[in-house]
């Protein structure tokens, strides 16, 4: 039986041509054909099993480009309405006054009027004064610092493949994440999680059994919190990188966020709040359906629920919190999505496909963009610019104009769907885009030029980023793996996440 299905499988080379390019097996010369494979277990073999294979006769798996041809059909991607949006705060002048002259070709058009900023009390300033000291320490930036060191086999610090010639920067080779890739170092596919320098993996912290949904660290706490649509929130200890808690609510959690040493966590139905120091906590039962998105300014509590409206609490974050139902906002005729807060307006995205901006002291509607034509899913304040992002594929960057209203001046294209943004400075004060596409990577930016910096990969959507302090930055996918990362020295330039 074997012999036949071999024959058979010649006769079916033959007529191919394949012997054209290899030669005829039945000479003792040739080469052999399930070598070439990865799949001869004849010791000894009457064929040839000679070099390592030409690039063309490597087998296909580690040949096929990433990139999908210009007429496929885009990817629709998954998209976890709960992809918790954070936030680039900056407060001084990153690159000059000369901010338009950097940008892309298209992004400085125009000279526009500066979108509003973060709220001056949440901004921490860059001078001249500071720019070449260190910031401050904290407890949880020490702790935090030494997973690498003190996390046991979770641990894992990788190298970037980035300088590798040989290797196809877009790519993880499936058989070295199953870890039987015959090629070793050979191999044209990347033998790493990232690609980039400046930059390195210092933990994998596992435990969810479903996707991240949100990661956060309060203040005065040595525990990281994440959210997953498994029901639960787990706390991990900053110093051992091990799991400490594990919090059953009962529900999938879909989007969380914390405000001094209070975290709120978005479910259906419901918005839950509890103290860190304290352990208290209740419930704010008002919103209708999944709470898709949270966002906090001043005494204002946010939340996007499914069915298109956004709650707005307001109260005090005293020892005691007191939260009263001041408004419901409503214009969406869809889910919405994501939230963020820059200046005195609250932007929201909603999978009706519109950007709505809301004036977050009278809380009234004072414009609707129509910019993407898919799911928005979220947002990046960033200088004088609002950066969103779709399932269409494209980062969409708005700015003033002299009239008040907002306009894209320019459009990032990606191929697959994105899913999520945040951003930070790197070691040399520059900063960075965090970019997570449906094709189950991070792309970094260096803005405003869009300059690749490097690449993330994972086994499946990274649904969330979430920045801490010291250089670290985190990323949850739908696997429910949380993976710590850190640029290799601390930014001068201190930023924080809502």
């Amino acid at each position: 039986m074997v012999i036949k299905t071999a024959r058979r499988d010649l006769e079916t080379m033959e007529r191919s041509g394949f012997f054209k390019l290899h030669g005829d097996p039945s000479n003792s010369n040739s080469m052999c054909i399930f070598w070439l494979k990865g799949r001869c277990h004849r010791n000894p073999c009457r064929f040839a099993h000679g070099e390592m294979p030409h690039e063309t006769t490597i087998p296909s798996f580690a040949k096929q480009s990433h990139a999908l041809p210009a007429d496929h059909p885009r990817k629709r991607s998954y998209y976890q309405t709960s992809n918790y949006t954070l936030v680039l705060r900056n407060g001084g002048k990153v690159l000059g006054s000369n901010v338009a002259e950097m940008l892309p070709e298209n992004l400085h058009k125009k000279s526009p009027k500066s979108v509003p900023r973060k709220s001056p009390e949440k901004v921490i300033k860059k001078s001249s004064e500071n720019v070449h000291k260190e910031p401050p320490k904290d407890d949880s930036e020490k702790s935090l610092g030494n997973v690498v060191e003190k996390s046991s086999s979770k641990t894992v610090v990788e190298k970037s493949a980035q300088n590798d010639p040989k290797k196809s920067l877009e790519r993880v080779c499936q058989f070295w994440v199953r870890g039987n890739c015959m090629y070793g170092d050979q191999c044209h596919n990347l033998h790493s999680w990232f690609r980039g320098d400046g930059f390195m993996m210092l933990a994998k912290l596992q435990g969810h059994e479903k996707a991240v949904t949100g990661i956060v660290l309060p203040e005065r706490s040595n525990k990281l919190y994440s959210g997953s649509s498994d029901g639960t929130v787990r706390l991990w200890d900053c110093h051992s990188g091990q799991c400490a808690s594990v919090i059953n609510l009962g529900g999938e959690v879909r989007s969380i966020i914390c405000e001094g040493p209070w975290v709120f966590v978005g479910m259906l139905n419901v918005v839950k709040v509890w103290n860190t120091d304290s352990a208290a906590g209740y419930c704010l039962n008002e919103p209708t359906g999944q709470v898709n998105a949270l966002e906090v300014v001043k005494d204002l509590l946010f939340a996007g629920a499914e069915d298109g409206v956004i709650y707005a609490w307001k109260g005090s974050y005293e020892a005691n919190l007191t939260l009263q139902l001041a408004a419901t906002l409503k214009g969406h005729t869809l889910g919405v999505t994501s939230l963020v807060v820059g200046g005195k307006s609250l932007y929201s995205g909603s999978l009706d496909h519109t950007i709505r901006v809301w004036d977050h002291e009278t809380l009234q509607c004072i414009m609707t963009l129509n910019g993407h034509n898919d799911v928005i899913t979220s947002f990046l304040c960033w200088d004088q610019y609002l950066f969103s992002s779709s399932l269409d594929c494209t980062v969409k960057v708005w700015a003033a104009t002299e009239e008040g209203s907002l306009e894209v001046v320019y459009t990032h294209n990606e191929e697959h769907g994105v899913l999520a943004l945040n951003g930070m400075t790197d070691t040399d004060d520059k900063p960075i885009m965090y970019c997570s596409c449906a094709d189950n990577s991070v792309h970094l930016y260096e803005l405003p030029s869009f300059v690749d910096r490097g690449r993330l990969f994972a086994k499946e959507e990274v649904g969330t980023v979430q920045i801490g302090p010291g250089g670290l930055f985190f990323t949850g996918d739908r696997t429910g793996l949380l993976t710590v990362w850190k640029w290799s020295a601390a930014p001068r330039v201190a930023v924080t996440g809502s």
